[in-house]
């Protein structure tokens, strides 16, 4: 399958909210008016399609500190790094699952910010866990540089970071 990574416009936020929520819990869950205010403050905001139909095949959203998100993990990386590039949330469609898209977008987004800010920060879910992502992390040389439990206790996830420059 050939895929074409372009910047999001507003007629792909229904499909990227869906995909969102299809993806829970790897990603937090999202309201119309959440996502919307998310995808304002995004410093990027990069989608995939299928070059055959155009289909919205996965996403990613990141941020930058000036940003104006309250996320408890977006606030963590503000107050213990004066700069970087964060990965909000990434997702990818089910049918389009180990076709390298997440590769693509992250290599996307990391050569947008290469030499720009000197980390390139997410977080991963510890509990629940989710090794896949915990592995697709360590192999592209992000570490744990923290971890925070949230959600009234009910999630745990890992604060990870990748030096940038060079």
């Amino acid at each position: 399958m050939q895929f074409r990574i372009r910047n999001a416009t507003p007629a792909d936020l229904p499909a990227v909210l869906a995909m969102n929520e299809a993806a829970v819990p790897h990603v937090n869950s999202l309201s119309p008016a959440r996502m919307q205010h998310l995808c304002k403050q995004a410093t990027w905001f990069r989608v995939a399609t299928r070059q055959t139909d155009q289909e919205l095949s996965a996403f990613l959203i990141g941020l930058t500190p000036e940003a104006e998100y309250d996320s408890p993990n977006f606030l963590w990386f503000c107050r213990n790094y004066p700069s970087f590039a964060y990965i909000d949330r990434i997702a990818v469609a089910d049918d389009a699952r180990r076709s390298g898209l997440g590769t693509a977008l992250y290599d996307d987004f990391e050569a947008a910010f290469l030499n720009r800010v000197p980390l390139l920060v997410c977080e991963v879910n510890l509990r629940p866990a989710n090794p896949a992502s915990m592995e697709f992390h360590h192999r592209r040389g992000f570490t744990q540089a923290g971890s925070q439990v949230i959600d009234n206790g009910n999630k745990e996830v890992a604060m990870m970071v990748k030096q940038l420059t060079r």
